[in-house]
């Protein structure tokens, strides 16, 4: 998700930043785009939470939540301290907290046939 673009003057450095900032955006997005991950980030908006917690919240088998953490971590949508033996994920960005609460609001919008507002 990340990469430096070589462009010359002012207009042209502008616009590979404008690029670059798209193509950041659409990954994190792309990795919202996933249920078990979607899941995992909406309990790690109310707090910290280590993996059986957030097993238990994806519905997911173990491995799997596992595999999903580690991405999540790679792109670094969350972090990670240990407590013991036991690994605690957070959420690193209250941006990231707004935007699951937002995607699962217009998703409320939906299911319940509300009208759209700002």
């Amino acid at each position: 998700m990340s990469g430096s673009l070589q462009v010359s003057g002012a207009h042209g450095s502008q616009v590979a930043e404008g690029d670059e900032r798209l193509d950041v955006a659409a990954g994190i997005l792309a990795l919202l785009a996933d249920r078990t991950r979607l899941a995992l980030l909406q309990r790690l908006s109310e707090g910290e939470a280590d993996v059986t917690t957030l097993t238990e919240a994806a519905g997911a088998a173990r491995p799997s939540v596992s595999q999903h953490l580690g991405k999540l971590r790679l792109a670094g949508l969350v972090s990670t301290r240990k407590d013991g033996r036991r690994v605690v994920y957070a959420l690193r960005h209250g941006h990231l907290k707004r935007l699951v609460q937002e995607a699962l609001s217009v998703a409320d919008h939906q299911i319940s046939g509300l009208p759209p507002h700002d």
